[in-house]
């Protein structure tokens, strides 16, 4: 959400409008949380809520009261939000129990599967949303089949936007790839922190053991998430990662680094899904549905449910051998979701 954020914000305040940036805790890792800020030129936060760790309820009941008293505090006229997160439906939450008008930026997007706690977030925060930027012609038929169609604006995704304004200074401002010794199209990118695979001795388990496998024939990129990390640690996996170039979590810049040189993406990530179609990378998405069904559909990802490490193996050398279609139409937008965002923002009713 730091991502998205960074190019909204940036138009933004360029148009002029006060935007008061609130950051709930939900990530407070140094390489996951303030790298963005550092990297992005994103303004540093406003209010710092301090919010971390714990249950899904816990944590979001803490974020609920202290946005609310922000939000007492500071009356806004729109209160946007992004994506799916925990933080996402708190913002949402806190604004409509004040009657506060609320953006979802990334609205319309359905796995069907409940059993997501992304699927519950972002479900909610459609409902509850005044207006709703949806990325896709797929998310806009599912606002409509849900009865919003009325408030529904097809903008693109803001995360192409954020592929084409940081893909132009990437290569100058880092060295991810000569540092780890790593030359393009010779090595699988891998992502992992999902909570339905890293809370799953079965599933991460297959995961591992399937990347373990590949890594005897290709270098196996695995940024080690800590929730996967700590799973690891607890149930005894590590001899699974020592195949593996296992790294920590790394920034914006260093990942799109790492995403474009990479001969193929492996991921539970929504984000680095749709990045790898970007950057023109086979993706082998590591979960039982997704929620980008149009790369799927079009040939650039492949699911791979990781219920047993052979099929999760199968799909990892398919994607591997297997020659990509041509990247045909604009998925995503025309890199202008940011500006349409912002547009909306200034002109559409509050009521």
């Amino acid at each position: 959400q730091f991502i998205k954020a960074s190019v909204v914000s940036r138009r933004l305040r360029a148009s002029g409008a006060t935007e008061l940036l609130v950051h709930t805790g939900q990530h407070f890792d140094q390489n996951m949380s303030d790298v963005f800020f550092t990297e992005l030129g994103i303004p540093q936060p406003d209010f710092h809520l301090g919010v971390s760790g714990g249950n899904h309820g816990e944590q979001t009941g803490r974020m609920l009261e202290r946005v609310e008293q922000v939000l007492i505090d500071t009356a806004p006229d729109w209160v946007l939000v992004y994506g799916d997160t925990n933080s996402t439906l708190a913002g949402a939450l806190a604004a409509a129990k004040r009657h506060l008008p609320i953006a979802h930026v990334e609205a319309g997007l359905r796995s069907f599967n409940r059993r997501m706690p992304e699927e519950i977030n972002r479900v909610l925060t459609d409902h509850l949303a005044t207006v709703l930027f949806a990325p896709t012609d797929t998310a806009v038929e599912n606002l409509r089949r849900e009865g919003l169609a009325d408030r529904t604006h097809l903008v693109g995704d803001v995360m192409y936007d954020c592929a084409i304004e940081y893909g132009r200074v990437v290569d100058a401002r880092t060295t991810q790839l000569s540092a780890m010794a790593l030359r393009p199209g010779e090595y699988v990118l891998a992502t992992i922190h999902r909570q339905e695979n890293t809370d799953s001795l079965e599933r991460l388990s297959a995961i591992l053991s399937a990347l373990a496998t590949v890594a005897r024939d290709v270098a196996v990129v695995l940024p080690l998430h800590p929730r996967t990390r700590r799973f690891v640690a607890e149930h005894g996996l590590a001899d699974l990662l020592a195949p593996l170039r296992v790294i920590d979590p790394v920034g914006y810049l260093d990942m799109v680094m790492l995403e474009r040189g990479a001969r193929l993406i492996a991921t539970d990530s929504g984000g680095v899904q749709k990045e790898a179609y970007f950057h023109g990378v086979p993706c082998v998405t590591l979960r039982d549905e997704t929620e980008w069904v149009e790369l799927v559909t079009a040939g650039w990802n492949r699911l791979a449910p990781p219920t047993c490490a052979s099929a999760v193996l199968q799909a990892l050398r398919d994607g591997l051998t297997s020659r990509p279609p041509a990247q045909s139409g604009e998925l995503y937008g025309g890199g202008q979701a940011s500006a349409r965002v912002v547009d909306a923002l200034l002109t559409v009713p509050r009521g």
